[in-house]
C-alpha cells in the first residue's frame, strides 16, 4: 500500500507550491492550500482545461489498492521522486499485477509546468533545454520573462511492440514540409514522453535495435535525430518503467544492467492476500468509481509527498564513508562493471528525500543495496546451505560478575562521553553489518529470499529471437536506400524525403509549361523497406545405421526427433533425419515441423552394411544449405550420431567411375578420416554447428569422433548407450546455446 509520511518541514519552493495548489484536496503533513489558493486552482482548472482526475479514458487500480508487492511499490515511488534514477523493471508471470503498478503510478506523478506550444514538454525554468523554434518564437512574442506557461497532467507514453524507429525518435512531417518548401521535423514518442513516464510492456520482445536505441537515449538524457535532411535534438528524462515475463523469451543481461531496480512481481501470496486480490479486483471491475474513491486521500497524499521529496532531494547529502561501503557491497557480490553503485547512490539519496530527511542514513544505504546491488550480485547461485547457529555461552559465575550499583555508577559516564562525542560531530550513518560477506554470500536469510527471487525472475540470458532481414518478406522495420531494384517501396519514407523538394519541382515544372502534378518523386528520393521475419532453427540428426547398434542408435534418434518437434511448435524449429548405411546416405526425413510426416517417413528404419560417414555429412550440409537459403532457416545445428569409424569414401558413395570400378584401391583408414575431417571443417565453414555423439566403447576406442568434433569446432558427447531422452536432452541444450550466441 502507497505509504505516506508526515513531512517534518514545510519549506517549498515556489514552483513546488504551484504544483501543490493544483491538487484537489489539501497536502498532508504541515502544508496547508487556504481556500484562496484552492478557489485559484479551481479557476485556473477551468480556465486551462487542466483536470487531474480519470474522467478522460479508461481507470486503473489505483497503486494503494495493490496487495503485498512492496518492494516494487517502493521503487516506483523512487522512481517519481527521481525520474533520473535510471527506470525500474518488473518481471513476473502472467496476472501478476506488472502492467497494473506501472499504470497506478501514472496518478501518482503531480502535474508539470510547461511553456505553451513546447512538443517537449519544456521546463520554463530551463530555457537552456528549449527546442530552437520554441527559443525563436519566444524571442519574437517578448522574451523569456513575457512567457506563457500552462500546467498539465505528466505524460504516460506506451511504446508498442511493433513500434519503428521513426516513430520512436521523430521523423520528417510530410504535409507541413511539403506546404512550406521546408523540412519540418515531427517529434516521436521519446519527445512525447520527456518529464513523464515512458512504458514498455514485454521489453524482452521489443525489436533488438529498437530497444539498443531507447536506452542509449535515456541513459544520455538527449535524443539526437539525423537523417533524412534534418539536424536536430533535444532532452529525453522520462521515468522508464519495463515489464516482462521472463517464460515468453529471455532478456538480455545488456538491457537489464543499463536499468536501475530491476524486481520480480512473483512473490508468495498468502491464502488471506489472494482472497483480498480476488475481491479488489471484483469491486473495481463493477465498481471503479468507489473504489478510486475509497483511495483518493492515500493518492493524493502521496502525490503531495512526492513533491515534497523532489524538493528535498536537491539538498540530500551522502557521505564518503557511505558511498565507500555502497562500493563495498558491489564488490562483494561481484557485480560487473559499475553501474550499480551509481544506481545505488541515486537510489538512497531518492529514498532520503521520500522520507524527508536531507543526509542518507543506515536505512537509505540498506534499500540502495536491495533494489539496485543484489538483483545485479552473481554469486547468488553459489549460496552455502545455512549453518546451525552454536548455543550461546554460558553466563559468567556469579562472583566474576561485577556488582550492581557499579554498572548505574558507570552507565552515566558512559552517556556523558557519548554526547561529548555527538556534538563534535555527526559521522556518517553507515549498517553495522555488510549484506555480503568477502565471500560474496548473502547474510541476512529473508534479503537472501529476496535476491533469489530477482535472480529466478529474470530468466536465461540470450537474444530475444533470431530474425532474418530481406526486402521481400517479413515486418517492416525501418525504411533503407535500395542496393539495386527496389522490390518494396517505403512509401513513407520516400514522401518524407521528398517533401521539402515539392515547391521548386512544381515551380520548375510550371515555368516549363506543364501541369502541377500533385506530388513530385524522384528516384534518388527512393527507399525501400527493410524487413525482418522471425526465423528457427534446423536440428539435422545424421545416424550411423551401420553394424550391431544401428536398429537401437535408429531408435533412439527418431525418438529425440519427435522430442524435439513436439516442443518445437512456438519456436518454430524444424527437424531432419539423414542415415548412413551400406555405400551411401539418404533423406529420410526432410526438413519438416510436421509430427504426421515424421511419423510416416520414420517408420522406415533402415540399417546394416558399410559406414559412409562423409557422405552422411556431405548430404546434411547439403540439406543445411538449401534450407538456409530459403530464407526460413536462421541457424542450422548438426546432430551426428556415430563411433566415428568410416569405411566408405565420399567418392564411391557419390558413383565416381574411379571409385567404384573393380580393380579400385581400397582407401586406408587414415585417407578416410582425412576426408571426413575435411567435411567436418566445410560444414563449419558454412556457419552450422556440429555436435558429435560418441556411441563408441572406450575399450576399443579410436577417438575420431572427437577429432570430428575439433575438427568443425563443434561440441563433443561421449554418450555409448544414449537414450531418446538423453539425445533429446542434449540436442536441446546445444541448440538453446546456439541460439543465445
Amino acid at each position: 500500500r502507497a505509504e505516506t509520511r508526515r513531512v517534518g518541514r514545510s519549506r517549498v519552493c515556489g514552483r513546488c507550491w504551484r504544483s501543490v495548489r493544483y491538487l484537489s484536496s489539501p497536502p498532508c503533513g504541515r502544508v496547508r492550500a487556504s481556500q484562496a489558493t484552492e478557489a485559484e486552482a479551481e479557476a485556473v482548472e477551468e480556465s486551462e482545461g487542466f483536470d487531474f482526475s480519470r474522467s478522460q479514458g479508461r481507470s486503473f487500480l489505483p497503486l494503494a489498492k495493490v496487495v503485498d508487492q512492496e518492494a516494487i511499490k517502493t521503487a516506483l515511488l523512487l522512481g517519481a521522486v527521481d525520474t533520473e534514477v535510471g527506470g525500474v523493471a518488473i518481471s513476473g508471470r502472467r496476472g501478476t499485477c506488472k502492467s497494473v503498478m506501472a499504470r497506478g503510478l501514472h496518478d501518482l506523478i503531480p502535474p508539470i509546468e510547461v511553456v505553451e506550444g513546447s512538443w517537449t514538454n519544456a521546463d520554463p525554468s530551463k530555457p537552456e533545454e528549449w527546442e530552437e523554434d520554441l527559443v525563436e518564437r519566444v524571442e519574437a512574442e517578448g522574451g523569456v520573462s513575457a512567457v506563457k506557461t500552462s500546467v498539465r497532467k505528466a505524460p504516460f507514453i506506451q511504446v508498442p511492440l511493433g513500434i519503428t524507429e521513426d516513430r520512436l525518435v521523430g521523423t520528417v512531417d510530410m504535409e507541413k514540409s511539403i506546404e512550406t518548401g521546408k523540412t519540418v521535423f515531427q517529434p516521436g514518442l521519446l519527445a512525447e514522453a520527456h518529464r513523464g513516464i515512458l512504458y514498455v510492456d514485454e521489453i524482452n520482445l521489443l525489436d533488438e535495435g529498437i530497444a539498443n536505441l531507447l536506452l542509449s537515449v535515456l541513459s544520455d538524457g538527449v535524443n539526437v535525430v539525423e537523417r533524412e535532411g534534418i539536424s536536430i535534438s533535444h532532452p529525453c528524462r522520462p521515468l522508464l518503467i519495463a515489464t516482462y515475463n521472463p517464460e515468453e523469451g529471455p532478456i538480455r543481461q545488456h538491457l537489464l544492467d543499463r536499468i536501475a531496480m530491476t524486481l520480480s512481481s512473483d512473490v508468495p501470496l498468502t491464502l488471506e492476500d489472494r482472497v483480498d486480490v480476488v475481491e479488489i479486483a471484483t469491486r473495481f471491475a463493477d465498481f471503479s468509481a468507489d473504489v478510486i474513491k475509497e483511495t483518493d486521500e492515500e493518492t493524493e497524499q502521496a502525490r503531495t509527498q512526492v513533491i515534497l521529496a523532489r524538493e528535498y532531494l536537491k539538498e540530500v547529502q551522502i557521505g564518503e564513508k557511505q558511498v565507500k561501503y555502497l562500493v563495498d557491497e558491489a564488490v562483494r557480490g561481484q557485480v560487473q562493471g559499475q553501474r550499480a553503485e551509481l544506481f545505488a547512490i541515486r537510489v538512497a539519496k531518492a529514498h532520503c528525500a521520500l522520507n524527508g530527511r536531507d543526509r542518507v542514513e543506515e536505512e537509505d544505504l540498506r534499500k540502495a543495496v536491495q533494489l539496485a546491488i543484489i538483483p545485479r550480485a552473481t554469486v547468488l547461485d553459489n549460496q552455502p546451505p545455512q549453518e546451525e547457529q552454536p548455543p550461546p555461552p554460558p553466563p559468567p559465575p556469579q562472583d566474576e560478575m561485577p556488582p550492581e550499583d557499579q554498572e548505574e555508577e558507570d552507565e552515566p559516564e558512559d552517556e556523558e562521553d557519548d554526547d561529548d562525542e555527538e556534538e563534535e560531530q555527526e559521522p556518517d550513518q553507515i549498517p553495522e553489518e555488510f549484506v555480503f560477506d568477502p565471500e560474496g554470500v548473502i547474510l541476512d536469510p529473508s534479503v537472501l529470499m529476496f535476491a533469489n527471487q530477482q535472480k529466478n525472475s529474470q530468466g536465461k540470458s540470450g537474444r530475444a529471437k533470431n530474425l532474418i532481414f530481406s526486402q521481400d518478406r517479413g515486418r517492416y522495420i525501418k525504411p533503407m536506400i535500395p542496393k539495386g531494384e527496389v522490390k518494396r517501396l517505403a512509401v513513407d519514407a520516400t514522401l518524407r524525403t521528398a517533401a521539402p523538394y515539392q515547391k521548386p519541382r512544381r515551380d520548375r515544372d510550371v515555368a516549363k509549361g506543364n501541369e502541377a502534378k500533385p506530388v513530385y518523386v524522384d528516384k534518388s528520393d527512393m527507399r525501400s523497406k527493410k524487413l525482418a521475419r522471425k526465423a528457427g532453427a534446423l536440428v539435422i540428426f545424421v545416424v550411423d545405421a551401420s553394424g550391431s547398434m544401428a536398429l537401437n542408435r535408429m531408435s533412439s534418434a527418431k525418438g529425440a526427433a519427435m522430442k524435439l518437434l513436439t516442443e518445437s511448435y512456438q519456436s518454430r524449429d524444424q527437424v531432419s533425419i539423414v542415415p548412413f548405411y551400406g555405400d551411401e546416405a539418404e533423406v529420410l526425413l526432410p526438413p519438416s515441423k510436421s509430427i504426421a510426416m515424421a511419423k510416416r517417413r520414420l517408420d522406415k528404419l533402415p540399417c546394416g552394411g558399410g559406414s559412409p560417414l562423409c557422405h552422411g555429412l556431405s548430404t546434411a550440409a547439403r540439406v543445411g544449405i538449401n534450407a538456409m537459403s530459403s530464407g526460413d532457416v536462421g541457424r542450422v545445428m548438426v546432430v551426428c550420431i556415430t563411433d566415428g569409424r568410416a569405411n566408405v569414401s565420399l567418392g564411391k558413395s557419390l558413383k565416381d567411375p574411379d571409385a567404384i570400378k573393380e580393380d579400385a584401391p581400397k582407401p586406408s583408414s587414415e585417407e578416410l578420416k582425412e576426408e571426413v575431417l575435411d567435411m567436418a571443417k566445410k560444414i563449419n565453414a558454412q556457419g552450422m554447428q556440429l555436435l558429435v555423439i560418441d556411441t563408441e566403447n572406450k575399450f576399443v576406442s579410436t577417438g575420431v569422433a572427437e577429432e570430428i568434433a575439433t575438427a568443425a569446432n563443434g561440441k563433443y558427447y561421449y554418450l555409448p548407450n544414449a537414450s531418446e531422452g538423453e539425445i533429446a536432452a542434449t540436442a536441446s541444450g546445444a541448440l538453446a546455446d546456439l541460439k543465445s550466441s
